[in-house]
Parts: C-alpha cells; structure tokens; sequence
C-alpha cells in the first residue's frame, strides 16, 4: 500500500496509491474501482463460480461458520461490499429469524444485483444500503458483528475502513474479514501467477466482454498486504484477539478481531 504524504495542516497532499500495478491520485482510486465494478455486477457471482472453480462458497461458508448465527441469540451484522447478497443470504439462512444483515455497498450496479436475487425471501430481515467503507452512514456501536469478503483490498484507506468497522460495532462485537493473501505452499504459487495473470483475464472477457477489470482485480491481490501487516493494521484499528487463518494454500485468509 502506497502512504499517501502530508501537508503542514494534517492533510493529504499529492497522495498517491495503486490501482492494480498503476499508481494514481489517492482521491481518484474510488472512481476507477467503481466503474471496475459498474462493468462486472451482472456477472460478478458467477465469474466468482469459475475463477475459484467454486471454492469462494466453502470459503464464505467459513466465514459465516466463524461468525456462528444462530436462532438463539440476536445478532445484527453490517455486510460490507457485499452488493449482491451472497454473504448477507448465508448469514439469514444460518441465523434465522432472530438475524438481521444490512448489506453495505458503494456501487449501486451491486446492490440492484442484491436486491433483485433477495426479492422479498427476507423480509425486514435484510436491509441494502450504498455508502462507502471509509465513512460507515450509522451511529456508534451499532451493530454486532461485520463481515466484508474479497471488498477491503478496493477500499483506498484501509485505515479509515478499519477505524469506521470497529466504530460501529458495539462491545464485544466481531470483525470478520476474508481476503486473498499470499500462497504459502511451494509450487501453487507459480501455478496460482499463471493462471490468475493469463486465464482469468481472458475468461472475464468471454463471461463479461471485458477482460481488463479482471486484471486490476488480480494485480489488486497482488497489491495488498500480506496476513501478518493486514493483522497488525486491524489490531491499531483498536481491535483485539486478532487472528488471520490461510486457506487452500494461502490463497485466501480469514482475518478475525473482537472489539473488547
């Protein structure tokens, strides 16, 4: 992640960050991954189901497992980046009716996706909301729980994301989040490069007619930080009991804290 410099007042001046291997304006980087998602909400679950080969269910079942819903208890969870519903359905189906999600998303193609595929299935139970992750549109202590998978990575200041996850969750809240991290096992990673710079590209153009999102989309992962910085930045957030679990290999990790 590029540091973004500052002027005498505290300010940004001049910040620049990447945007996939390209750098730019700090303040420009929304704009650019808005429009990455503009092109591929309509087919983003199901490019999930082939560039994963289906792998990113039994990851966000994970999570779900992790956050443990249940109809014994209540629970109110803030989804973030999850536009089109996939971790928000999981969570009400596992938590029932004492279970509520609002879907957060900055990109209104997402959540028209969303809304659509959750029809009236959930009732009040589901909520879709376009705000950005750097400035959450609810009060302190809020919610119990916030999830965000495979969305943090397209957030331009990590650290105001952070700070704005553990603002709204009240005590004893969870903070989940699962991401693509670094491949740990010998050999995978030449195979992971290969395939992620050369066939994914090509097969988001055939699914979508537009190969270059899916580009940024993997030079993203390339981009951000590995499990051990990602875990010291949650824990400056001001969380604690701060875990990162790899999965299959180190292609995704699933990053955990409590706010105590």
């Amino acid at each position: 992640m590029t540091a973004p410099t500052h002027d005498a007042t505290g300010g940004e001046a001049n910040a620049r960050t990447h945007f996939g291997f390209s750098t730019v304006d700090l303040d420009s980087k929304q704009g650019l991954v808005d429009d990455v998602f503009h092109k591929v909400a309509k087919r983003y679950d199901v490019m999930n189901d082939l560039m994963s080969g289906g792998l990113h269910r039994a990851w966000k079942a994970d999570m779900v497992a992790a956050l443990n819903p249940s109809p014994a208890r209540t629970l109110k969870v803030l989804d973030v980046a999850g536009g089109t519903g996939d971790v928000a359905f999981r969570t009400l189906k596992a938590g029932g009716e004492s279970t509520e999600v609002t879907v957060l998303d900055i990109n209104r193609e997402m959540l028209a996706v969303g809304r659509e595929r959750a029809g009236d299935r959930f009732g009040d139970r589901i909520e879709f909301v376009q705000g950005n992750a750097e400035a959450l549109p609810f009060p302190d202590n809020s919610f119990d729980a916030y999830t965000i998978a495979f969305g943090i990575r397209n957030v331009p200041r990590l650290e105001l994301a952070l700070a704005e996850a553990y603002r709204v969750l009240r005590r004893g809240g969870r903070f989940l989040c699962l991401e693509f991290s670094n491949v740990d096992m010998p050999g995978l990673d030449k195979i992971y490069d290969a395939y992620s710079f050369h066939l994914i590209p090509a097969m988001g153009k055939l699914v979508t007619g537009d190969g270059e999102p899916y580009r940024y989309l993997v030079e993203s992962i390339r981009k951000f930080p590995n499990a051990a910085l990602f875990s010291a930045m949650i824990m400056d957030a001001g969380f604690a009991r701060v875990k990162a679990r790899p999965m299959t290999g180190g292609v995704v990790a699933l990053h955990s804290g409590w706010k105590l």
